[in-house]
């Protein structure tokens, strides 16, 4: 019977490479340790070293997706502002009028 494919997060991903370049031990330990498959973690720290070798600072996924949803958030807030704007002039008329 065929295994079925996992998949993981990329804030997973970012921790298991950092277990592997942080303390310096050797992927295949790591990868027993997380029981991930040692080539699977082989490919995740090779592509991080290879974004931070060539200078570029690229984002990493965790960081992309914390991006969005602040991105999201900020919107929300802004329309949220808006509203509220809105509100404050419309009741500032009010009270003025009833005077």
């Amino acid at each position: 019977m065929a295994r079925s494919r996992r998949d993981f997060t990329p804030e997973y991903k970012d921790e298991a490479v950092k277990l592997v370049v942080t303390t310096g031990r050797a992927v295949a330990t790591v990868a027993r340790e997380l029981g991930i498959n040692e080539a699977t973690l082989g490919r995740w720290v090779t592509a991080f070293k290879a974004r931070n070798e060539t200078g570029q600072a690229e984002v990493t996924e965790s960081e992309r997706a914390e991006l969005l949803r602040l991105r999201k958030e900020n919107a929300d807030l802004k329309m949220d502002r808006a509203f509220l704007k809105k509100a404050s002039i419309f009741f500032a008329q009010e009270a003025s009028d009833t005077n």
